[in-house]
């Protein structure tokens, strides 16, 4: 297991071991030990599963505390854009953005810390994401921010009549609206 640091504290890029032979491949994909052996900090507790067409963008997600999640984000199927926005007040990286892509090919996964917003677009023609959380999803923590926020300048890599967006995802205010930073005192 590789871990590499993103442009943002706390953000990490693992990539793991691939093994090839004729009848495929072998992938070690999650492993406890391996993951406190690098200094992460990360217990999951549930596994969410999506399934999405190209075009597709989910979020920006996150869960207020205390019921905020660290989330470990791979690719089964496809390839996306992840997208996150730092929302740790005293991070020094507030309100700033990260993405990247990831995809079944590369195998590479993000790891993303408690206090970020998620998302993603879908690049592929469909994908299937799995991710890690370290907290039980509670719906009455769940907020978000709108994926078109101005601010952010988020290039979600998806011609604008094609994008598909819940109606929930449409009406997330903007960063500036939010009235919530982590720490949540």
């Amino acid at each position: 297991m590789k871990v590499e640091n993103a442009s943002i504290k706390d953000v990490l890029i693992i990539s793991q071991d691939l093994y090839h032979d004729k009848r495929g491949y072998f992938l070690e994909s999650y492993n406890q030990k391996e993951i406190e052996k690098s200094g992460i900090d990360f217990r999951p507790v549930q596994d969410n599963e999506s399934y999405s067409v190209f075009g597709t963008i989910r979020g920006l997600h996150f869960q207020k505390k205390p019921y905020a999640q660290a989330k470990l984000i791979r690719v089964i199927l496809g390839e996306i854009k992840e997208v996150i926005v730092d929302l740790r007040e005293d991070s020094g990286t507030y309100g700033e953005s990260f993405t990247t892509v990831i995809n079944s090919e590369n195998k590479s996964q993000l790891f993303i810390p408690k206090g970020f917003a998620h998302g993603f677009s879908v690049l592929s023609e469909a994908t299937i994401v799995l991710y890690k959380c370290d907290n039980f999803y509670h719906p009455e923590s769940e907020a978000g921010i709108n994926h078109l926020d101005p601010d952010l300048h988020i290039d979600w890599q998806i011609p604008e009549e094609k994008r598909i967006v819940s109606d929930k995802d449409k009406n997330l205010p903007f960063l500036r609206e939010l009235n919530y930073k982590f720490p949540d005192e």
